[in-house]
């Protein structure tokens, strides 16, 4: 699975650390999802003027958020969760964070800026993959798949 990081943004360094990290939260979400190894997913990172911009373009909400999903494959009506192994498109999606909200959050949960991005990248990676948390049963779901990839990179809360 071909997995892009595009640092578009200069207001927080981007190490080989958090480079790596990313890459090994979106590769074992793919893996535990047993997604096709040839698709592509780009991991965006911006600041909050830009993620505000594409909320507002995209969304329609003029504020910054944290993460924002754009899946490049159609909605499957029969199991969100599976990718169509005969869909055309190579591109599951791009996933864009705001680095400066992720290390807002971060310090306001308390926690490690590498443990917010990883979070925010498995968030976004099970959006693309169709699961979403607009129902309380469908958040639960969602919510223990995160913490599970999360817990198994050793990317806790402390």
């Amino acid at each position: 699975m071909p997995i892009s990081i595009i640092n578009r943004q200069d207001k927080l360094p981007v190490t080989g650390e958090l480079e790596e990290m990313i890459l090994k939260v979106a590769q074992l979400v793919l893996d535990k999802e047993q997604v096709d190894p040839a698709w592509e997913v780009s991991v965006v990172l911006v600041d909050d003027e830009q993620i505000r911009e594409l909320n507002r373009d995209f969304r329609r909400v003029d504020r910054a958020t944290d993460v924002l999903s754009f899946a490049y494959r159609e909605e499957q009506e029969e199991e969100p969760d599976v990718v169509d192994p005969a869909a055309e498109e190579d591109v599951l999606g791009d996933i864009v964070i705001s680095l400066e909200r992720a290390r807002a959050q971060a310090e306001e949960y308390g926690h490690a800026f590498a443990r917010e991005v990883g979070f925010l990248v498995v968030h976004g990676m099970y959006h693309l993959l169709g699961y979403d948390h607009m129902s309380p049963e469908d958040e639960a779901v969602m919510r223990a798949k995160e913490e599970a990839v999360l817990q198994e990179l050793g990317l806790v809360r402390r």
